[in-house]
């Protein structure tokens, strides 16, 4: 789960009803707000406790609805109508921009070692857990949103060809679909450390990018951010700031595509190499380019006995729903999900032709 960090012992904050409960209580009462503020909607207690469990942090519910009580009292959070959960107030949003002033530098590079660390899945068996990223759109938008995707796909665009799909009433995980939504994951392109790690190979995640593609061949970098710098993924931040041109490339070859420059031990190339064709047979490559040992690859430089390693941003496909128009709430690195939760892009394919629309 992204935006969420309760590392910090020394976590301090000037708020009243924080300051006088200790630092334990500030970052779990952070941690609860960081998820509902990702959701974007109310949750329960038990909701939160699984979301935050499935990102490493240990809150049970019951601690979590003690805190809530607390958090509502303070006009942090507020009850719905129904009283089906709780919402994040303006105050507790306020709250978390202070917080995150404290607890920025490193907090994405973190959020990927951990998951990598955690994630199951091999290449050999085909079984495991992977890394996912998830979108929330509207069920009124999903065959616009399967159109848009599917030249993505098509190009190579991803992790893989698989995705997740959950229409209203069903879950993915430990999030629910809500009446009217819809739930799209594709493969987080961080799973490939855990891969790599899993077959004896050590990779550093240095940054996030945009790559200039002209002819279907990468020709330079136009931004990047680097992971140990920043506590927002900064895929997400190209993606919403519409910085991508995805559909484009998908289209004519030419465009701007998200994609994640790592770096492994060059003792380790010829089996990263070996490595990738598996992936590459298994349908879950996403490497795009392996550089050579000591040599810069697409002229960023590397460290003295290390190769580079350019990998496709496995939200690639949900930046071409924001350049169509779709609205839609993105939570990238939102957890591990069993591979089988998977299908390849083409069992989806014919919602397209659920309803009709204009472009």
């Amino acid at each position: 789960m992204a935006n969420l960090n309760v590392s910090n012992p020394n976590l301090q904050t000037d708020h009243a009803g924080f300051s006088s409960n200790g630092g334990r209580t500030a970052r779990a009462r952070i941690a609860i707000l960081q998820v509902l503020e990702e959701l974007g909607e109310s949750a329960g207690a038990q909701k939160i406790a699984d979301m935050l469990n499935a990102s490493g942090v240990e809150l049970q519910a019951r601690s979590i609805r003690f805190h809530l009580q607390r958090m509502d009292q303070e006009g942090l959070t507020t009850s719905t109508a129904r009283h089906e959960g709780r919402q994040i107030t303006d105050t507790g949003r306020e709250l978390l921009s202070r917080n995150s002033v404290v607890n920025k530098v490193g907090f994405i590079s973190s959020v990927m070692d951990d998951l990598g660390y955690r994630m199951t899945f091999e290449v050999k068996s085909g079984r495991g857990n992977v890394i996912a990223n998830i979108v929330r759109i509207s069920e009124a938008d999903l065959s616009r949103a399967i159109h848009y995707m599917k030249p993505v796909f098509r190009a190579g665009l991803s992790m893989g060809d698989r995705i997740a799909v959950r229409m209203p009433g069903h879950y993915f995980g430990s999030h629910e679909v809500k009446r009217g939504k819809v739930i799209l994951s594709t493969i987080c392109s961080v799973t490939i450390n855990g891969i790599f790690q899993k077959a004896g190979i050590p990779v550093i995640s240095r940054f996030g990018g945009l790559v200039e593609m002209r002819g279907g061949t990468p020709r330079r970098f136009l931004e990047v951010t680097e992971y140990r710098g920043t506590s927002t993924d900064p895929h997400k931040m190209f993606i919403m700031s519409g910085m991508t041109d995805v559909n484009k490339f998908a289209a004519t070859g030419n465009g701007i595509i998200g994609v994640s420059f790592r770096e492994f031990p060059s003792a380790a190339a010829e089996k990263a190499r070996k490595l990738v064709t598996r992936l590459r047979e298994s349908n879950l490559n996403g490497v795009l380019a392996i550089g050579h040992p000591n040599r810069p690859l697409m002229d960023i430089r590397v460290s003295d006995g290390r190769t580079a390693m350019v990998t496709i941003d496995g939200l690639n496909p949900i930046a071409a729903l924001h350049e169509a128009g779709i609205p839609l709430h993105l939570n990238p690195l939102s957890g591990l999900e069993e591979i089988s939760e998977y299908v390849p892009f083409g069992d989806v394919a014919p919602m397209e032709r659920r309803s009709t629309y204009v472009e």
